[in-house]
């Protein structure tokens, strides 16, 4: 049996009508860009996280959403922002194009996510931005840290880029990633779980000046046509895009459910299996809900060969990241070493994201759970 790590055609025969007649009509409309479609999706989008209407500005991808994101906070060369170094790389990239600093900050084990006990020892005078991740679909617990953040009037930008749609209980209510700090930022490359037929991203924001402003810096700082208040950049979600991912709004929270029971059956399986001593399975967080953008596991010993050996059987898996951000040779000027972030480099050589999209049988689970046993023939 041939397992793929994700199927995108499976889900869209469910939608495939819909999708077809709303694409006709913006092909005989030729209304390509910010047109109505993006405002119904913007709109649609701020209602479902709960943040004021006009308050969601999308733009052309989740890169840009943390570059205009960023840029909308005014920073500026030599501002320090504190991150991860055990994500994507637009998330310090976006940070070093503008010029400022990335500090880096070590990540749990077991969520895989920014420690953030260790958030407060790393913020000096030129601390300026707080940006975590929340990442494979799992919320960071913000609010044990933003009352700090607040009183020193550091920003936090939620890089959310995998984790739209999934929330924590804060204070005995649902908050939504990205609508805890003062930016919040998407992705909707078609991989997401809300994902399009190409690039889009998104910001979110409470505050209406920010929004404001955000919406100049998307189409290069311009307030009205050809009049400037700023240079910003080029970045707009394009009508075919937002018609898209309006359709599959209505149906994120079925899916998203789905990809849960199939996590929970994965930790059945391998709870059955007898693989403790060779693997973990991930863990859910106390108050959170995890929407398994990736279901990763890790991997004690022999990972690499484990993966091989199911590509041999057709079994797609992949490694979600196999080099921390602060040992890229890019950023080698920031003077980072093997060793500084132990658990971060750890995990690079542990972990392993195996299939998982709401379409994916049960089937396949048992297929891919049996040929681990036989690799490590328990």
């Amino acid at each position: 049996m041939s397992v793929p790590i994700l199927d995108l055609s499976r889900s869209f025969k469910s939608i495939r009508p819909e999708v077809e007649e709303a694409l006709q009509k913006i092909l005989d409309n030729q209304n390509f860009i910010l047109g109505q479609e993006v405002k119904s999706f913007e709109k649609h989008a701020a209602n479902y996280l709960e943040i004021p209407e006009t308050n969601a500005i999308s733009c052309a991808s989740g890169t840009d959403a943390l570059l205009l994101a960023l840029m909308a906070l005014d920073v500026k060369a030599d501002d320090e922002i504190i991150t991860t170094p055990f994500t994507f790389f637009a998330t310090s990239g976006t940070i070093a194009r503008l010029g400022a600093k990335p500090v880096f900050v070590d990540v749990e084990p077991d969520t895989y996510n920014i420690n953030l006990n260790q958030v407060v020892d790393k913020i000096t005078a030129k601390t300026k931005i707080f940006l975590p991740v929340h990442l494979f679909g799992q919320m960071t617990p913000l609010e044990n840290i933003k009352n700090e953040l607040d009183a020193r009037n550091i920003k936090i930008v939620e890089d959310a880029a995998q984790a739209f749609g999934t929330h924590r209980m804060i204070n005995g209510k649902i908050t939504r990633a990205g609508t805890v700090g003062a930016i919040g930022c998407y992705s909707f490359f078609p991989t997401k779980n809300l994902g399009g037929c190409g690039d889009g991203g998104m910001c979110v924001t409470h505050d209406e000046n920010l929004a404001e402003r955000l919406k100049k810096l998307r189409v290069h700082g311009s307030g009205a046509t050809y009049f400037h208040d700023e240079v910003g950049i080029n970045s707009r979600l394009d009508t075919i895009q937002a018609t898209i991912l309006d359709i599959k709004l209505k149906h994120l929270e079925n899916w998203n459910a789905q990809r849960r029971k199939l996590a929970d059956n994965y930790k059945i399986l391998f709870a059955a299996s007898g693989l403790e001593e060779f693997l973990t399975t991930p863990r859910e967080l106390e108050g959170n809900y995890h929407i398994y953008h990736q279901y990763v596991i890790k991997v004690y010993e022999r990972r690499d060969e484990l993966m091989k050996y199911l590509d041999g059987l057709n079994i797609a898996t992949r490694v979600y990241y196999p080099l921390a951000l602060h040992l890229q040779p890019c950023f080698k000027y920031l003077g980072y070493k093997a060793g500084d972030f132990p658990e971060a480099e750890k995990l690079t050589s542990e972990v392993l994201a195996l299939p998982i999209f709401p379409e994916l049988k049960f089937s396949e689970q048992e297929e891919l759970v049996n040929a681990i046993k036989k690799f490590f023939r328990v």
